[in-house]
């Protein structure tokens, strides 16, 4: 057997090397420290919506509850909107990577805007570090009681009777609701001639929808559920893999003929890229442990919104797949932001 020694150079650089694995080993306690210690400040959370709207109440809910998850330490929600949330989301990329800078963002900002925004000032692949998706709103499709169809059949069916004549309303051009129709679209075989007619924001959409000015729309369950309970829309079908506990009565798309359409609006927190492993473990604890209390999940199960609390992995993995999801649906639709 030959033995094989350890050149000269070898044994001069030996004890370099085994003074940086005694600093190695050295740091390890030190790095259990900082997680220990951290934070020991406030944690911003930045949505980039105005106060009031959907995603800063589910902002509030949560940050109402994580001093407790956070070493006492309060979650500040600052509002910083614009440009239909990118402004909020680049803030956050170009924060300093320690964990003290989160964004609590929906599927627009993130994923959409990829494929929508020529020049969006961010990769949320490269820019973004992923914590959790906190939760999310699956999409219902509704009708104006007037309108005689009861299924996604019959509404297609009539679309391709009428080829012109039926509209949906959004909240906008490349909002979720305009991207629902238009995957619906796609999944459905191919383009179906009903006119788009965009409005800004929800609610406009909605009481252009209870007055008959629009046929049909996708919008959040959250929203529609009470216009449905009281009669003044019908529900044809939800946007997601599984029925709702909320309105188990309601079929998914996929139930009523057309699978591959499942949309929702979700929330997703986010850190600078390059925050530290550690750091994003403990937030995502913090996060986690405050999704999982009952009176969380009761309040956002009463509003048609599912906890969910993914891992940071999985979070990557299925912003990931949004992307490709939209961007095919953008290029299918030729849809150009405003």
């Amino acid at each position: 057997m030959v033995m094989h020694w350890p050149t000269r150079r070898a044994l001069c650089l030996l004890p370099t090397a085994l003074a940086a694995a005694g600093r190695g080993a050295g740091a390890q306690p030190q790095r259990a420290a900082e997680r220990q210690n951290f934070p020991d400040r406030p944690v911003r959370l930045i949505v980039p919506f105005p106060p009031g709207g959907p995603v800063d109440s589910a902002a509030r809910l949560i940050a109402a509850a994580l001093p407790e998850h956070l070493r006492g330490q309060p979650a500040i929600v600052e509002n910083r909107s614009g440009a239909g949330g990118v402004v909020g989301v680049d803030a956050v990329t170009k924060a300093a990577p320690d964990g003290y800078t989160l964004s609590f963002s929906s599927v627009g900002a993130v994923a959409v805007g990829v494929s929508l925004l020529p020049h969006l000032p961010y990769d949320p692949r490269r820019d973004l570090a992923p914590i959790t998706i906190a939760a999310l709103v699956p999409s219902l499709l509704v009708v104006r009681p007037g309108l005689p169809v009861r299924t996604v059949a019959e509404l297609l069916a009539l679309v391709r009777q009428r080829p012109g004549a039926l509209s949906f309303g959004s909240t906008g051009p490349g909002g979720t609701p305009h991207l629902a129709m238009e995957l619906l679209r796609l999944r459905a075989g191919g383009r179906l001639d009903i006119t788009h007619v965009a409005y800004r924001g929800a609610a406009p959409a909605i009481t252009a929808l209870l007055a008959g000015e629009v046929d049909c729309a996708f919008l959040d369950l959250s929203v529609l559920l009470p216009h449905v309970r009281e009669g003044k829309l019908r529900a044809l079908a939800l946007a997601a893999r599984a029925r709702s506990p909320v309105a188990p009565e309601i079929p998914t798309v996929a139930e009523a003929g057309v699978p591959g359409v499942e949309v929702a609006s979700w929330y997703s927190v986010l850190a600078p890229a390059g925050t530290p492993q550690d750091r994003i473990e403990v937030l995502h604890a913090a996060f986690a442990a405050v999704l999982a209390r009952p009176d969380i999940v009761r309040r956002f199960a009463e509003q048609g919104t599912e906890v969910v609390a993914s891992r940071p992995e999985a979070t990557a993995e299925f912003i990931r797949s949004e992307i490709a999801k939209w961007g095919e649906v953008v290029r299918a639709a030729n849809i150009r932001a405003d």
